[in-house]
């Protein structure tokens, strides 16, 4: 085994399984880009600031390029062996170019190095989860503009409680995936600084310039504090939670597809393209995708408190325990983009079943707050209005009927305030269409809705 890159200290090499288990670029790995983009950053400051010879700056980075395009081509394959990306990166380098690659590392530390990669990382991985994050949200917009007059019952508590749209209840999920999206830039604007620099924990006695590396890689400007430069993990927990939160949204409107596929609700029906069937039972269609949403959302749930717990405990400044921080945040990133990548195409091809939904609507009495509400505009007190809206109730349970078809003459046994029209206040379509309140399910409301949903997603751009 060749010695490590620290080697010196040390007289004796690493047992194997230590080195085995101390390894981190089975995962780390993915992250050689960025590794490479830091260093070619650091080598230009080194060579700009006359730490290292302009000429030697320039050979480490012609040399840095060579090694990256090397890697994109399949031409240079990562060795398992190496303890890190870092290292590999580096012995490569040495490798090619003598002691001149022995040069990068000047004036640098691997805390410093692993801490920068992981946010140019997460910073491209956010990126690419706010698009993907504005596909689903469009998805849905495009749908509830098909769907503001399908109506539907609203549900409290799983029981049938008020008319509603079909798009009423899409937008709510664009607004929460809308603030997911505003999370994510929260995240990204706290954790763009720059921690190279910070050295191993208290900076370098060389005439580094920290901005100038900063800019180069397109930070907003270096942290100020090196400690917290390198034993910062602030970004990574922040994120995860951003991707819980998310998770927990996908899981919510997974459990409703879920529960709108069953035969005891028909409301929609799946693509067979993103259902399964059964082994046994010919008969059966499943909402797999939907399912794996909801458990995968344990999946980065766990994650989170993965980074929650490696970092209550640790004292300053970095720590191996942190090495546990990339496997973390590395799998609630990928199930995250997995989930909402499936979840996009499923919405897009779902059917969905308008004669069900207004079926469903028509039952359970759904339509009793507006007949209440009809006596209130005729000068009744609410608390009197609710109570014979509720008796009247119990009568059509007892005959079997419902308010739509009760006769008028039951109603004005209640009260002479009841007429004729009263059938008109109860329809299902005067329902929905008169609830005009700001952010209400009326096809008027849900239409202001998804102009200012647009809007918003435009500014976003």
């Amino acid at each position: 085994m060749a010695d490590m890159m620290w080697a010196g200290r040390f007289s004796k090499q690493v047992d194997a399984g230590v080195n085995a288990f101390n390894s981190s670029i089975a995962f780390d790995g993915r992250m050689y880009r960025h590794d490479i983009h830091g260093s070619i950053a650091h080598a230009t400051m080194l060579g700009d600031c006359g730490i290292i010879t302009k000429e030697d700056s320039l050979i480490i980075i012609e040399g840095l390029k060579g090694i990256l395009a090397d890697i994109d081509s399949g031409t240079l394959e990562l060795d398992p062996n190496a303890e890190d990306i870092h290292m590999f990166v580096e012995a490569e380098l040495t490798k090619r170019l003598g002691d001149v690659g022995k040069r990068l590392h000047t004036s640098r530390s691997r805390n410093d190095q692993v801490a920068v990669d992981l946010r140019l990382y997460l910073r491209d991985e956010i990126s690419e989860l706010h698009s993907m994050i504005r596909k689903l949200i469009e998805t849905l917009i495009k749908m509830a503009k098909e769907h503001t007059e399908t109506i539907m019952p609203g549900y409290t508590h799983l029981q049938r409680a008020q008319p509603i749209t079909f798009a009423h209840h899409l937008m709510a999920y664009v607004w929460m995936l809308m603030r997911d999206i505003d999370r994510l830039y929260d995240v990204n604007k706290r954790m763009n600084y720059c921690p190279l620099g910070s050295g191993a924990l208290a900076g370098t006695t060389y005439k580094t310039n920290r901005q100038q590396t900063s800019d180069l890689l397109g930070f907003t400007a270096p942290m100020p504090n090196s400690l917290d430069g390198v034993s910062d993990r602030d970004y990574c927990i922040e994120l995860c939670c951003a991707l819980s939160l998310l998770m927990t949204h996908l899981s919510r409107f997974s459990e409703e597809i879920i529960l709108w596929c069953s035969w005891e609700f028909k409301f929609v029906e799946l693509d067979d393209a993103f259902a399964t069937g059964s082994s046994i039972m010919p008969q059966k269609k499943n909402p797999d995708v939907t399912e794996l949403i909801r458990g995968k959302t344990g999946r980065v749930n766990g994650d989170l408190v993965t980074l929650l717990t490696m970092m209550k405990g640790l004292p300053l400044a970095y720590n191996k325990d942190m090495q546990e921080d990339k496997e973390a945040i590395f799998d609630a990133v990928d199930n995250v983009k997995l989930c909402v990548k499936t979840f996009i195409p499923m919405l897009a091809t779902m059917r969905v079943l308008k004669d069900n939904m207004r079926n469903a609507a028509a039952r359970g009495f759904i339509n009793a707050t507006d007949c209440a509400d009809y006596l209130v505009k005729k000068g009744m007190p609410f608390r009197d209005a609710y109570k014979i809206t509720g008796t009247l109730v119990a009568q059509c349970i007892e005959k079997g009927v419902t308010l739509e078809t009760l006769p008028i003459s039951d109603y004005k046994s209640m009260t002479d305030l009841f007429s004729e029209d009263v059938y008109d206040a109860i329809s299902l379509d005067t329902c929905v269409r008169e609830r005009k309140s700001e952010g209400g399910p009326s096809p008027e409301e849900v239409t202001k809705q998804i102009a200012l949903a647009e809007k918003r997603l435009a500014e976003l751009c």
